[in-house]
């Protein structure tokens, strides 16, 4: 069974500001600083492109889980966007078959877009009832960890 959420957040800095952020690994780099949601992230391989492998340790109490893999899967600098699946742990420990996440930037005007987050996954049907744990709520908070780091940076680059 497949299944797909969605989440949408604007942020007041230009589309090309935020994929700068989000295009390789530097949302990767922030979210282990930030330190809240990831405690340490590992390049098993790439450079952040696609193929990239990835090993997240979860900081304690963050999410459900402790450890994952993941691999960019699809990376377009021109369409600003960028997909991962989940190779092991995570999600697919809760018996998904499936766990990808696409991040977007899309572009509203020269000085602000939106961070549109995709979530698609398939389950079995034996684990139905762990659908429930399938939210937007960690895209929705590194979205927020985002935007709080794109705005901060802009307001430095004003006052300089």
């Amino acid at each position: 069974m497949s299944r797909q959420l969605s989440h949408e957040l604007e942020v007041n800095v230009p589309a090309s500001e935020a994929w700068e952020l989000y295009g390789r690994l530097g949302l990767a780099k922030l979210l282990v600083e930030e330190g809240s949601i990831v405690e340490k992230i590992e390049v098993i391989e790439g450079d952040g492109g696609i193929g990239t492998i990835l090993k997240k340790t979860y900081t304690p109490g963050s999410h459900g889980f402790s450890v994952q893999r993941e691999k960019f899967t699809k990376y377009d600098n021109e369409k600003r966007m960028k997909e991962l699946e989940v190779l092991e742990g995570g999600y697919l420990d809760l018996g998904l078959t499936l766990f990808r996440v696409r991040f977007e930037i899309i572009e509203k005007d020269n000085d602000s877009c939106i961070i549109k987050s995709t979530i698609e996954y398939d389950i079995k049907e034996e684990a139905i009832a762990n659908t429930s744990y399938v939210t937007t709520d960690l895209v929705a908070k590194i979205g927020e960890i985002a935007k709080n780091y794109l705005i901060k940076n802009k307001a430095t680059k004003n006052t300089e």
